[in-house]
């Protein structure tokens, strides 16, 4: 789904942030319309995870503007962020390890659902589409990586998000738990009409789910466009994806 025609539901425009002499994030402008899925992509140290940070509130720009749903949220603390409608999942895995799987889903629902019945209900919701429902009575601490990755979107999912951001959830999947995954995302984004917006390095994944492609190096942006248009671009051949990706 796209919502061309529209106005953005995220807009990031000339976003820079320093660390101690390095420039992490140097002048990056893109949007996202609503109902699309978005990936960010680069090679380690290119600045992804940093703008993810800073569109979900753990660290302020040192300048420009990043505006979600028509509001200013650049600067925002992550718990008023998340309130606003951004989840997240996080690159290291986090869930809480000595609770079971449905609370660590019901933690996340009780943010709009002050009720436990309630939040209970709707996080064995969200652990169904997850395919996790029959592990629900399980120790968070005693999974495995790809269940432990559907539980991180799934906590994430259970705050009722208007756009997830999605920090490598492939990473270390083999092949057929990735091809789960990216069905799982391709169907929440079909019939929900969820925005997504992620970083993945799993390439087969990208161009499976992404309708656009911003590409990060040092920081800035070297290529922007549809998934086609950019594994052609020669910058991002030679800077990231190599000569055979493109074969």
């Amino acid at each position: 789904m796209t919502g061309s025609g529209t106005a953005p539901l995220l807009k990031v425009e000339g976003v820079s942030r320093r660390f101690t002499g390095l420039l992490a994030v140097d002048r990056v402008s893109f949007s996202v319309p609503p109902g699309e899925i978005f990936a960010v992509i680069g090679p380690n140290g290119a600045g992804k995870t940093t703008l993810f940070n800073l569109i979900a509130g753990v660290f302020a720009p040192d300048s420009g503007s990043i505006t979600f749903d028509g509001d200013a949220i650049g600067g925002l603390p992550p718990d008023q962020v998340c309130r606003r409608g951004v989840g997240r999942t996080f690159q290291i895995v986090k869930p809480f390890p000595g609770l079971t799987v449905e609370d660590n889903v019901v933690v996340g629902a009780l943010l709009r659902r002050p009720d436990v019945d309630t939040a209970r209900d709707h996080a064995h919701a969200v652990l169904r589409r997850l395919d996790l429902f029959d592990k629900r009575t399980q120790k968070a601490g005693a999974l495995t990586l790809p269940d432990r990755k559907r539980l991180e979107v799934a906590r994430a999912l259970a705050t009722d998000p208007k756009l997830l951001l999605l920090d490598e959830v492939m990473a270390g999947l083999r092949p057929t738990e990735t091809d789960r995954m990216v069905g799982i995302l391709r169907d929440l984004n079909r019939e929900t009409g969820l925005t997504i917006l992620l970083i993945e390095h799993v390439m087969r994944a990208v161009m499976a789910l992404a309708s656009h492609i911003l590409v990060l190096h040092h920081g800035a942006t070297i290529a922007e466009g549809s998934p086609q248009q950019v594994v052609r671009d020669p910058a991002v051949i030679q800077s990231y994806l190599g000569a055979e990706a493109v074969h």
